[in-house]
């Protein structure tokens, strides 16, 4: 089923606005989707973002979670906790390091999760199937490179001296 677009007499800097826009309100709504996920399931956003790395890993060290978070040491090990007291992950000693540990997720977790989203998942593959295949070719172009984009802006930031933040007090520019 293809959608009909009504051709409107904005100017391509309108048009461009208006796709900024609906980015920065998909991108709020997303999070204020993702925040009320959290509370109902009792877990925040850390937590969630573990499990998607666990999901797409299969196993993972503490470190690494760690890494993909942006989480301390001691913030990785409360949220293991967490998410361990929920059921949702397993931790076992690492054969390779006998100082360290494994973490995964449970048999189960996958699925429970997942059953959290059915709703979601449901209305967007109504909203994507409206779609014919050249405007799910443009929809892609644009989703990926706005994902290379932020991760292009947070390495960025990443890059940036600590002097140089906002929450130094000093910040240049």
């Amino acid at each position: 089923m293809s959608r009909v677009f009504h051709v409107t007499k904005s100017t391509k800097s309108d048009l461009k606005k208006r796709a900024l826009a609906a980015v920065r309100d998909y991108g709020v709504n997303l999070t204020l989707f993702r925040n009320a996920m959290n509370d109902w399931a009792g877990l925040n956003a850390t937590d969630m973002e573990c499990l998607r790395v666990l999901f797409a890993k299969g196993v993972a060290t503490p470190s690494e979670i760690a890494r993909q978070t942006g989480l301390t040491s001691g913030a990785t090990t409360a949220m293991l906790d967490r998410l361990e007291r929920s059921n949702l992950i397993a931790r076992r000693p690492n054969p390779d390091d006998r100082r360290g540990t494994l973490v995964s997720p449970q048999p189960r977790a996958a699925e429970t999760v997942a059953a959290w989203f059915e709703s979601a998942r449901k209305a967007q593959a109504e909203l994507i199937s409206s779609y014919s295949a050249s405007e799910l070719e443009i929809i892609s172009d644009v989703f990926e490179r706005f994902a290379a984009l932020w991760l292009q802006e947070r390495d960025r930031l990443h890059g940036l001296k600590y002097p140089d933040s906002p929450r130094s007090g000093r910040a240049s520019g």
